[in-house]
């Protein structure tokens, strides 16, 4: 910060808390710190009131940041984290660039919507940002980010599949002032809006930001006024100050220790079957982390995101699973981990990269891959193995929606039914279904009847599908799949569709789970839905609608014709620990609910279950023992369940540590086998299985050769006595098999 400060033009005065500044007492601090938090939350209430953008007032795709004097995040919103990673950085680059000419003064308001400057996550995500004076000097900055449904751009939505570089995308544009000393800037504001094919929704959008701005400065004054600028300040250094200890408190108390995991995105664009490789090793020393993303893929196509995305897909992580309970003030939060990177590459893609689907791209699947370095993290920790959690339902499936309203007018839109993912599973319960998206932390998925009030569509069903959380010992949440028609519009409607996790799930179990169910997006060409409403019949499955199905790739830019249909199915959460270790009769039920199919129920839980749906206990217990006897070509030597020795320290469910003054023994926590020296490649010690996709992975439909040319399968590790299985992942067939 002191480097930061150097580089303000001296024409600005900056707030600076005297060095001798008494401590404020308890009750002080409690009331201006609650005062902060609310303050965020009634600048969310303002946004929503005024915006008439589904994306904000619907699906919560927003959020605000209380900063001091210098951009430190003092408190910010619980609602897209992922923009919190960002708003700071704007904040620097403004002090830096702006505050010599055109200069910073009362009343300025700047807006930014370029990402590699920040404010937001890609070009869409248009912060307005503003300065706080009190008593003429800069005292702290407040700002105000949401998804704009459209910013110009070759492509309705902005965001265009057949990019490779920034300048077939919407225009960034770095801060610009476009309130000045309180006033509008009608040129600055006109000019933004004549990019947009949606200005109405925009201005609005624009206006509600500039609205909660002001509120926010009208609440800041009233509480400078009533404690005076250095109590105020005191609190917000305390704050974060506080933050950070909390953090780096509960940092120490996990065992140091290193993680690594590799995960893939498919489809850099239109046309590309490819897999681009996000590489990650978690290393946690003392009170530090630091996260290694050195070995990611260079940039590629349209999947990229700055530097920003990959900030974000980090906080993203922390901030539910490590910080879920310590006061959001991430300024203090993000002292407490480093960032290693190469330039050019997905995740820290340099200009002038194509990176308009950044934050649903390469930013979301940086954070499946920390969460699930995390949860490995955690689960070596017994204090805090509580906050387990494995993977949630991962890159958002944007399918957007352009063409010509019941009125006639221009109409864009995205479907907002994916928000509906299920969450990871637990070590000790299963993960929650339709929960939401990890990173926003108050999303919702929209009612059907407000979507089909503001687009041109009719929704068939919106449900829950059956296998779509992975199975495990605690199986990952559901789920919502979606499918609608064009309804009351002359003409066909435009779709644009792009998703990770179709051709691989994406999101790996954890202590041998399986992972999330994989996405999966279909177009019904030509079907009989006409002919079944004539009929008075609703259609309920794929099957039920006739006509041709096409398998929609990650990227896809096409017509929906006035007689065809959507389906649209994100993928689901990741369970914990092995299948055959489930309790028969929490696997019953799930049949029973629909949750999980019968044929997942035998083949992959080993339950079997009577005519009537109970638990079959002799049958169970033979076909599990089938299952564990294919796992290993062989009768397993070893039972499972044994008591954990007092000298052992768990890994996870399945794997323990036995510590000695000259090695450390990693050990099946199950049944004793010595699988390796902990720190070391652990494979020599397994049983490794490739099983074929798609059928190895249950509810998954279509195959990964409709999206990648590079063979996909089901890489399971066992340990060789026992056959427990301690960890399940898709990979490229021809990866060398490895276990870290």
């Amino acid at each position: 910060m002191s480097e930061l400060r150097q580089r303000i033009s001296p024409k600005l005065s900056v707030h600076t808390l005297p060095a001798d500044q008494p401590d404020v007492d308890p009750l002080t601090y409690e009331v201006i710190r609650h005062r902060m938090w609310s303050l965020t939350e009634e600048m969310g209430d303002t946004l929503k009131k005024m915006s008439g953008s589904p994306a904000v007032t619907e699906a919560n795709d927003l959020d605000f940041a209380i900063c001091d004097e210098l951009g430190q995040e003092v408190q910010v919103g619980l609602y897209n984290t992922g923009l919190v990673a960002s708003m700071d950085l704007a904040i620097y680059w403004i002090l830096q660039h702006r505050s010599d000419s055109p200069g910073i003064h009362p009343g300025d308001m700047f807006l930014s919507n370029d990402p590699w400057v920040g404010g937001g996550l890609h070009q869409n995500d248009t912060a307005i940002i503003a300065p706080i004076f009190w008593e003429g000097e800069l005292f702290a900055w407040t700002s105000a980010v949401c998804h704009l449904v459209d910013v110009g751009g070759v492509k309705p939505g902005s965001s265009d599949l057949e990019a490779t570089e920034v300048f077939t995308e919407a225009l960034p544009t770095p801060p610009i002032a476009i309130v000045r000393g309180g006033e509008l800037q009608a040129d600055i504001f006109d000019a933004f809006l004549r990019r947009s094919r949606m200005p109405h929704h925009v201005e609005l959008d624009l206006r509600s930001q500039i609205g909660a701005n002001q509120l926010a400065q009208r609440r800041l004054d009233e509480l400078l006024g009533r404690y005076g600028s250095n109590t105020v300040k005191a609190v917000m250094k305390r704050m974060m100050n506080d933050a950070e200890r909390r953090l780096r408190s509960r940092i120490s108390s996990i065992p140091d220790g290193s993680w690594s995991s590799v995960s893939y995105m498919e489809q850099s664009g239109i046309g590309d079957r490819g897999l681009h490789q996000l590489a990650l090793t978690l290393t946690k020393k003392d009170d530090h982390l630091t996260f290694d993303f050195t070995g990611t893929a260079p940039q590629a196509g349209m999947i990229n995101c700055p530097y920003s995305g990959m900030r974000a897909g980090v906080l993203m992580s922390i901030l539910p699973i490590l910080a879920g309970d310590i006061p959001w003030s991430a300024g203090g939060l993000m002292r407490c981990f480093d960032i290693v990177t190469e330039e050019g590459t997905v995740n820290n893609a340099t200009w002038p990269a194509a990176v308009g689907w950044g934050p649903i791209s390469a930013g979301l699947a940086t954070m499946n891959i920390v969460s699930e370095c995390l949860g490995r993290m955690l689960d070596t920790s017994v204090d805090l193995r509580g906050r387990v959690q494995a993977c949630c339902t991962s890159s958002y499936d944007v399918v957007t929606l352009a063409g010509v309203d019941r009125d006639g007018a221009p109409n864009v839109n995205i479907v907002f039914t994916p928000m509906a993912g299920g969450f990871g599973a637990k070590p000790h319960e299963d993960g929650a279904d339709t929960a939401g998206s990890l990173n926003i932390p108050m999303g919702r998925a929209p009612d059907v009847e407000m979507q089909e009030l503001t687009g041109p569509y009719l929704f068939l069903w919106r449900r829950e599908e059956v296998d779509s959380g992975g199975a495990g010992r605690y199986r990952g949440g559901l789920s919502a799949s979606t499918c609608l028609i064009p309804y009351e519009t002359p003409q066909p409607i435009f779709g644009a569709f792009s998703s990770n996790g179709k051709a691989r799930p994406e999101v790996n179990g954890l202590a041998g789970a399986y992972p999330g169910g994989p996405g999966l997006d279909v177009i019904v060409r030509d079907t009989n839905v006409a002919a079944m409403f004539e009929a008075g019949t609703i259609p309920t499955s794929l099957e039920e609608l006739g006509g041709r199905v096409e398998v929609v790739p990650n990227r896809l830019e096409t017509l929906i014709n006035l007689v065809d249909a959507v389906y649209i199915q994100p993928t689901g959460g990741a369970g914990y620990g092995d299948p055959l270790l489930r309790d028969p009769a929490a696997v019953a039920e799930d049949v029973r609910n629909g949750k999980v199919s019968a044929r997942a129920g035998v083949d992959v839980y080993g339950v079997s279950l009577s005519d009537g749906g109970e638990v079959d206990v002799s049958g169970t217990e033979s076909r599990r023992a089938d299952l564990r006897e294919k796992r290993l070509g062989g009768k397993p030597s070893q039972a499972v369940g044994r008591a954990r020795g007092h000298d052992e320290e768990a890994i996870d469910e399945n794997l323990v540590v036995q510590r000695t003054d000259s090695s450390q023994l990693v050990r099946c926590g199950q049944c004793g086998h010595e699988v390796g020296q902990h720190g070391s490649d652990l494979i020599a010690g397994l049983t490794t299985q490739d099983a074929p996709l798609p059928s190895a992975i249950p509810g998954m439909f279509a195959s990964p050769t409709d999206y990648v040319d590079r063979e996909l399968v089901l890489r399971s590790y066992f340990c060789p006595e026992c056959a427990t299985q301690v960890r399940a992942e898709v990979v490229p067939a021809d990866e060398v098999p490895t276990m870290r």
